[in-house]
């Protein structure tokens, strides 16, 4: 069984702009799946659907089997959701905000004190249960909101945006906890605009740009599409329009194809290209005949940075509008 199939979702909120469109998803039972783009891609509209937060304008959502928009008490009785912005206590105790959210979700009275201690263990917050959240830094209150959203034992647990505003350290943390449950079966829906962390945690992603599919696939395929490796080149302070007319002579050498990609950056020049390795070293030698100081070299596998912009291009073109809090006017 599939854990979340999307068919053709679409949402326009009232005032005509069009947040998602036609948008297909289907992620099976026990995966950990990305869904990424830039702000005002449709990110967070489209799992406020999925969550039954928003009713869609048009098309059909199935989670766990529950039809969202016609049996939305089901679905959410059968999910968890960590929002961006977390919602425990902050007057209440680590414990007394789990305790809470088991009353909310129905969990039965003699299964809440082991249900409330395994919690705290998974999320290493065992040690402060009897602190008020108040006094927890911005990761501790992450991870209780971790625990608050899985106190029902739920097979999906969606995750938006979690990490956001988090330092490396407790991202990393979090990161640990996020594969702790999905191996322990619950299929987790993620949504995220850094690439790391869904190469990192992700068996299989979707890209979204102004409300639209723009790529699928599993992360390792999604780079094999990029087409080669990536040759970066930095030159000594350039400047725009410096990095243009290096671009141009990396263009002019012949040395690479009509499918490559040599893109100007604020650092030098950037080639995509299957002879990346094997051409670079006379890409260099004609830079440097053209008068340009090269300071650095590098040749790398892609990375989802890379899929990223390659699916994307200019990230200015996301329309802002498109995406974030369910709006007033929506009905």
């Amino acid at each position: 069984m599939n854990a979340i199939e999307a068919v053709g979702l679409e949402l326009t909120y009232a005032d005509g702009t069009a947040a998602v469109r036609g948008v297909d998803l289907t992620v099976p039972d026990g995966e950990f799946f990305g869904f990424l783009g830039p702000n005002g891609a449709g990110k967070t509209t489209t799992i406020k659907t999925l969550v039954t937060l928003l009713r869609p304008t048009a098309g059909r959502i199935e989670v766990n089997g529950y039809d969202a928009v016609a049996d939305p008490r089901a679905v959410r009785r059968s999910i968890g959701y960590m929002a961006q912005e977390t919602s425990v206590d902050p007057e209440l105790t680590a414990r007394e905000n789990l305790r809470f959210a088991c009353r909310a979700y129905g969990v039965p009275t003699t299964e809440r004190r082991d249900r409330i201690d395994d919690l705290l263990d998974l999320v290493d917050l065992a040690g402060v249960a009897d602190r008020q959240a108040k006094t927890f830094s911005g990761g501790m209150k992450k991870r209780l909101d971790v625990a608050t959203a899985l106190v029902h034992r739920p097979p999906i647990v969606f995750l938006d945006e979690p990490t956001t505003g988090l330092d490396p350290t407790a991202r990393n943390r979090l990161w640990e906890y996020f594969r702790e449950i999905n191996r322990q079966g619950t299929t987790v829906f993620l949504t995220t605009q850094y690439l790391e962390e869904a190469d990192a945690l992700c068996s299989d992603i979707s890209v979204i740009l102004n409300g639209e599919i723009v790529a699928s696939g599993p992360p390792t395929e999604l780079k094999r599409r990029v087409g080669g490796d990536v040759l970066d080149i930095d030159l000594d302070r350039p400047s725009p329009a410096d990095a243009e007319r290096a671009a141009a002579v990396a263009r002019e050498t012949g040395l690479f194809g009509a499918t490559d990609a040599v893109v100007a950056t604020e650092s030098g020049v950037r080639v995509t290209a299957t002879e990346a390795r094997r051409s670079g070293t006379d890409l260099l030698v004609a830079l440097r005949d053209a008068g340009f100081d090269v300071t650095g070299f590098n040749v790398r596998s892609p990375t989802l940075d890379d899929v990223f912009l390659a699916v994307t291009g200019d990230r200015s073109t996301v329309d802002p509008a498109g995406d974030g809090e369910a709006r007033e006017a929506f009905r």
